[in-house]
Order: structure tokens, then sequence, then C-alpha cells
């Protein structure tokens, strides 16, 4: 990228950009419930892991105006289900602390530690997620200069807020800034949509959307995008 020079901001989607997102959230939504059934178990015959998703699926649909704030959703729907099963509400603390716990148990791709030490050097990072991780209590701590989520900016991606605050934070103009995700709606073309260049991190060799305009360009990990942005070498 020969216009690195003009480079202050690049942002950095977290689930399937950084690390895998799956099987944290499977590992997660399993001692969650593991937890429940020893605390409530009135509320684990009466529900699987499945519906307590669809439960959560309809909260959402009732309530748009939390359905950002991941976090929040959850323990609104848990409080809910637990009242309706005689249990008291608060018992949803426990359950959301086990599963913040382990939410936060990721393990960054191999590429990706390595790659944010040499790109901060560059510009400032921004984390900028949808989800509920809080990347300080994961292997990537002090590895971003900052860390946004969609419930402290009060709009989930493909809305514009966590580029904006981003943005804003790092005094960058949309042409100063770069954004990197995995997928094609919520970080190319939501990022795209408000004038910031976009790079697609394609892990596992997925199609592009054939009803998109393409990407402006596909790497496969951190490593290609470091080879894209040709910058300057720092030294250690």
């Amino acid at each position: 990228m020969e216009a690195w020079t003009r480079l202050r901001l690049i942002t950095i989607d977290l689930d399937d950009t950084v690390w895998p997102c799956a099987p944290v959230i499977r590992e997660a939504e399993a001692a969650h419930y593991a937890w429940l059934a020893a605390q409530a178990p009135r509320l684990t015959a009466a529900h699987d892991t499945e519906s307590l998703r669809s439960h959560r699926r309809e909260l959402m649909r009732q309530q748009p105006e939390i359905a950002h704030d991941v976090t929040a959703l959850r323990r609104t729907a848990l409080q809910q289900l637990l009242v309706a099963h005689r249990y008291p509400a608060e018992l949803a603390d426990g359950a959301m602390e086990v599963f913040r716990r382990a939410r936060n148990c990721v393990e960054p791709y191999a590429d990706v530690i390595p790659a944010l030490h040499r790109l901060r050097r560059h510009c400032q990072l921004v984390s900028i997620t949808n989800g509920n991780a809080e990347v300080q209590e994961t292997p990537l701590r002090d590895r971003f200069d900052r860390c946004l989520t969609a419930a402290e900016a009060g709009a989930a991606k493909p809305a514009p807020a966590l580029f904006e605050q981003a943005m804003a934070w790092a005094e960058a103009t949309p042409a100063e800034s770069l954004h990197v995700g995995d997928d094609p709606f919520l970080d190319v073309e939501a990022a795209r949509a408000i004038g910031i260049a976009t790079v697609w991190v394609n892990r596992h060799a997925r199609p592009w959307p054939a009803e998109l305009e393409p990407p402006l360009v596909e790497v496969a990990d951190l490593h290609a995008l470091e080879a894209w942005l040709d910058l300057p070498v720092v030294d250690e």
C-alpha cells in the first residue's frame, strides 16, 4: 500500500479475524449451562442450550434497543427465565460471570501477536467488535491502543458508530483509516460505506458474496496484510 504514510488508524475486528470464535462460544455456553444445571435445575430441565439461544433471539426481536449489547441481551433473557422458573433474577450474575471467564479464553491465530506488534509501530490500532470479549482479559492484552465494543458505541456493525468512535478517538479521517475484518457485510461493506478502505481476512478460502463489490484486497492472515501494506522496517 503506497499510501502508508497517511495511515493513522487501523481498526481490527476480533471474532474470526484474530481468533476463532465458534469453539470459544461453545465452551462458554457449556460452562454457563453446567453452572445453571447445578444452581437452577428447574430451568435446565425445561431448556437446553439451543432453546436458551432461541429465547435470546426472540428477546432481540422484542427489545431491539438492547440487541447491540450481547451481554445485556444474555443477562436479560436469563433473568426472565430464572424468574419464570421461580428463581431469583440475581442468579443471572453468577451465570454471566462463568460465561464471561470462558468467553475470554481465546487462542489467537499464530500470526496475530507478532503482526499486531509490528503494525502498532506505524499507526494506532483499535479493536472493534459486535461481541463481548474483553480484550484485556485475553492473550491480546496490551496489543491495541483502544478496544471498543458495540455495547460501548451504542450500535453494532454494520452501523457506522464503532468506526466513527474509533476515528474520533484516533483523530483520523476515513482516508487515514483502514479496517481489517472477516465478515463481508459487517466488516468490509460496512466500513467501505463510510469511505474507509477495507481488507478482507479470509482464513478459510470462502467465496466472496456475488452481490457485493469485491474487496480492495483479500488476505489469508495478518502476515499477508503486513506484506500488502509494505510498511518500512522499524528496528527492534
